[in-house]
């Protein structure tokens, strides 16, 4: 089975979210099932330390673009796993990696450069696996126009993978133009999307087969509340959309083995985490004794329910107990939280800023994690915060839905509003107070949240991928 994972984003080299996280952890475990496996990015300016390759053109409609291959090998646990780059000075050296004026043009060019690529270095992968919206036009180029001119890409098959459907990549018509693509694909059974073409719905169209980041997630985005306006199309695909839940590196995220934390612990031996705890009051500047820490780290944006946080706040602050933050986002909840810092000197502690190793000593050092998510996709902070015995406080959606279990691995409310966060706090802390607190940390950091089943999930994916294909093929 070969396998090209595409993105755009991926840790370590590139990273905004847990897309990064995703793509930098799934090869690995793919290639210890026997997978030949490899990944390709855009080359922002960030990363070095890649080798050259070669270099191609690509046509982008009216103007020639030159995509610059770049290698770097990152290592499996069954040996070295290639990772590709394309590189262009004009669209990726840049300082950022979302949120510019041309990203259409930008990741149409990407789409391009990674088939354009594949038979320049010799691999006709079985399936290409697409994340978001900024790979969603590689089905279709690869259906409509590769496949139909040129033998090599006829064996290809996709799926698309949705890792957050809010973010779907809008743009004027005129980007069909250099996909190569004409007016007749703009209508609301292929990828016009009220008025504007939709990269997004481009994958859930095109693709063989369609997958999200946990089994809840697949459900409530066939339902007008959470699918973002694209529900009709994911009903009617519904027999082929797969919930799979995203699993964390446990080499990486190990309590007993991390560097990044104070002093290293099991759930055979705890007596670390008071440390870290410690260790985490003094970097914060909070008083250093033994009340609840509950520890927040997250994008701060609407998504995260940190209104729900806002209206509880001073409520929240009257309970003895220590307050975490580190995060950036939306200006108003930056601002929000730095207010809470500043009014709550000796109970909150704060940082606006986007700091791993503070993220680890957080997971680490909180007794709870606060995730009061409107909608979570999948939700990688849940099972970090489980790992290392620091219990979650969640909204049961999407993936902390299928993860967290109210009262045994964690605390779960289901309606969306702040009395609710309030009260499923307040209970926390309950617990808290009594002396079997113990048995929610052994209990969540005995549950198994590694790739190994997922990447096997994938791979029966992958599978019938290429059984579809053959079939078409030979029909």
């Amino acid at each position: 089975m070969k396998v090209l994972i595409v993105a755009s984003e991926m840790a370590p080299f590139a990273k905004v979210g847990g897309l990064a996280d995703v793509v930098g952890s799934l090869p690995k475990a793919l290639s210890t099932l026997g997978v030949d496996v490899r990944v390709v990015i855009p080359r922002y300016k960030k990363i070095e330390g890649s080798t050259y390759v070669t270099d191609f053109p690509v046509f982008m409609g009216n103007h020639l673009e030159t995509a610059i291959l770049r290698h770097k090998n990152i290592k499996g646990p069954e040996g070295d796993i290639p990772v590709y780059f394309i590189d262009n000075y004009r669209y990726f050296y840049r300082d950022y990696i979302y949120a510019g004026d041309d990203d259409a043009e930008r990741f149409a060019f990407f789409s391009k450069a990674v088939l354009e690529m594949l038979p320049l270095i010799e691999f006709s992968p079985d399936v290409i696996h697409c994340n978001d919206w900024q790979t969603g036009m590689i089905p279709v180029i690869l259906k409509e126009r590769y496949a139909t001119q040129d033998d090599f890409y006829k064996g290809i098959g996709t799926l698309y993978t949705i890792h957050n459907l809010q973010y779907q990549g809008l743009f004027p018509k005129d980007i069909l133009r250099p996909l190569d693509l004409g007016d007749e694909y703009f209508h609301p059974e292929a990828l016009e999307f009220y008025g504007k073409l939709n990269f997004m719905k481009a994958g859930l169209m095109f693709a063989d087969q369609l997958s999200t980041v946990s089994n809840t997630y697949a459900k409530e985005i066939q339902t007008a509340e959470y699918g973002e306006r694209l529900d009709g199309v994911l009903r009617k695909r519904s027999r082929d959309l797969h919930g799979i839940i995203n699993g964390i590196d446990y080499e990486e995220f190990n309590p007993a083995t991390d560097p990044r934390i104070a002093a290293n612990y099991s759930a055979e031996d705890l007596s670390g985490k008071a440390i870290c705890k410690k260790d985490l009051q003094e970097i914060m500047g909070l008083p250093s004794k033994d009340v609840p820490i509950i520890g927040l780290v997250s994008r701060l944006v609407d998504q995260k329910g940190l209104d729900l946080i806002g209206n509880i706040i001073h409520d929240l602050m009257k309970e003895d107990l220590q307050f975490v933050v580190l995060g950036t986002g939306d200006p108003r909840y930056e601002a929000l939280f730095r207010n809470i810092g500043a009014e709550y000197p000796h109970k909150a502690g704060v940082r606006i800023m986007f700091d791993a190793v503070l993220a680890q000593k957080i997971y680490a050092g909180s007794d709870m994690f606060l995730m009061p998510s409107r909608f979570e996709p999948c939700g990688l902070g849940q099972l970090i915060s489980m790992r290392y015995g620091t219990i979650p406080i969640v909204r049961k959606t999407g993936g902390l839905a299928d993860t967290v279990e109210d009262n045994t691995t964690g605390f779960v409310f289901t309606d969306y509003s702040s009395s609710h966060l309030l009260s499923t706090i307040t209970r926390a802390l309950t617990e808290f107070r009594k002396p079997n607190w113990d048995r929610l940390i052994k209990s969540a950091m005995a549950r198994d949240f590694s790739w190994g089943y997922s990447a096997s999930v994938y791979l029966g994916l992958y599978r019938g991928i290429r059984e579809k294909v053959c079939e078409e093929n030979v029909a």
